[in-house]
C-alpha cells in the first residue's frame, strides 16, 4: 500500500459521490498524500457537504454539485483527469424495493453516462466503479466466487449487475477497461445513521450510544463479510493506480473473508460501547439475501488487495468517530 499511496502526488482524480461514505473517506486519503488535483462530482442527495466542507479551499481541491444523470456534466467532470473513481449510486435495497425507477435512473442511467463520459477521455488513465455483492443474487455458493453469480433479488441488485454489463460491453467495443469493486458491507466513519435508509452498523452503532436495544430484522442469523472502509480505500487506490497492464473489464471482490452473523456483529458493537444490551427482533426484509461471504482471492491475484482491518478493529475505529460525532 505505501507504493501505492506514493503514486498518489502528482495525480488528478475525480470521485463522484465524493461527499458520501466511502466517497468523502477517499477523497480525504487522496488529498492527505499529495494528489495534485481532487475533483467531486456530488448532488447531494445521497451525501453531505458537511463531508467535504473540510477540504474546500485548498488549492488541489473543487467541487462540482452536479448530477450524474446529466451527461455534459460527467463530461464536464472528467475533463483533465488522470483516473476516475465512481461511487455515486443510490444504495439501499429497500430504498429499490420502495422506488424502483429513480434507483434505475441513477444506477444504470448515471453509470452509462460516466462511462460514456470516460471513453471520450483524452488523458484518463482508468477508471473503478462501486459494484455491488448483490450481483451474486441467490447463489447460495459459499465463498462468492466472480463469475457464480445467481439472479438478482432486488431492483438494486439488478442496476449493480447492469454496470457491470455495460462495463463488459465498453471494454469490448471501446476499449476502455474498467474495474468494478464488488464491495461486500463496507462500514465506518462518516456514515450517517439518521439517513432513512442507514445500513445496519451505523444504526447499531446509535442505539448503543442512546442505550436503546437494536431492532434486528429476522433471527440474527443473517451474515455478512462486513468490510472496514480503509479496506475499500486500498482497493480503489490499488485498482486505480496498480493496474497498468489491464486488457479488458474485471470485477473483483472487495471484502476480507471473515464471515459474521448478526447478533455476532452486535456483540462487537456492544463491547465497543461498553453496553449489555440485548436486541429485539423483527420480520426478516424482502430482497435480502440470507448469507453472504466473498473469496478475495481474485483482487489478491489483479492488484495485490491486502485488508488490514478485520470487523473488531473497524468496529472500534468506527464507535469511537460515532461517540465523537454523534455525541447524546
Amino acid at each position: 500500500m505505501n507504493e501505492i499511496v506514493k503514486a498518489i502526488a502528482g495525480k488528478k482524480f475525480l470521485v463522484t459521490g465524493g461527499a458520501g461514505f466511502i466517497g468523502s473517506n477517499l477523497v480525504e486519503l487522496l488529498l492527505k498524500y499529495g494528489a495534485q488535483h481532487v475533483r467531486v462530482l456530488d448532488n447531494l442527495s445521497n451525501g453531505y457537504y458537511s463531508n467535504i466542507e473540510p477540504f474546500v479551499g485548498l488549492p488541489n481541491f473543487e467541487f462540482i454539485e452536479g448530477d450524474i444523470r446529466d451527461l455534459e456534466t460527467c463530461k464536464k467532470a472528467v475533463e483533465g483527469m488522470d483516473y476516475i473513481s465512481h461511487q455515486a449510486a443510490l444504495g439501499s435495497v429497500p430504498r429499490s424495493v420502495e422506488d424502483p425507477i429513480t434507483s434505475n435512473d441513477v444506477n444504470i442511467g448515471g453509470h452509462l453516462n460516466m462511462l460514456v463520459a470516460a471513453k471520450e477521455s483524452a488523458t484518463l488513465k482508468r477508471m473503478v466503479y462501486a459494484a455491488s455483492s448483490s450481483s451474486f443474487g441467490d447463489s447460495k455458493e459459499l465463498p462468492k466466487v466472480e463469475g457464480n453469480e445467481g439472479k438478482p433479488l432486488s431492483p438494486y441488485a439488478v442496476t449493480k449487475w447492469v454496470n457491470e454489463l455495460y462495463g463488459d460491453v465498453f471494454s469490448r467495443v471501446y476499449g476502455l477497461h474498467t474495474i468494478g469493486l464488488r464491495y461486500f458491507n463496507i462500514f465506518g466513519p462518516k456514515q450517517n445513521p439518521n439517513n432513512p435508509y442507514a445500513a445496519v452498523i451505523p444504526l447499531f452503532m446509535k442505539a448503543a450510544m442512546e442505550g436503546k436495544s437494536p431492532r434486528i430484522n429476522g433471527d440474527g442469523s443473517n451474515s455478512r463479510d462486513f468490510t472496514f472502509v480503509e479496506n475499500a480505500l486500498q482497493a480503489n487506490i490499488k485498482a486505480m493506480l496498480g493496474t497498468e497492464g489491464l486488457e479488458k473489464h474485471e470485477v473483483v471482490n472487495i471484502a476480507v473473508g471473515d464471515r459474521t452473523n448478526l447478533l455476532e456483529l452486535w456483540d462487537a458493537v456492544a463491547a465497543a460501547a461498553g453496553t449489555d444490551l440485548k436486541p429485539e427482533f423483527g420480520a426478516p426484509r424482502a430482497g435480502d439475501i440470507p448469507h453472504s461471504l466473498a473469496s478475495i482471492e481474485k483482487a489478491k491475484a489483479l492488484f495485490g488487495y491486502d485488508p488490514q482491518f478485520r470487523l473488531r478493529d473497524g468496529i472500534k475505529i468506527t464507535y469511537d468517530w460515532f461517540k465523537e460525532t454523534y455525541a447524546v
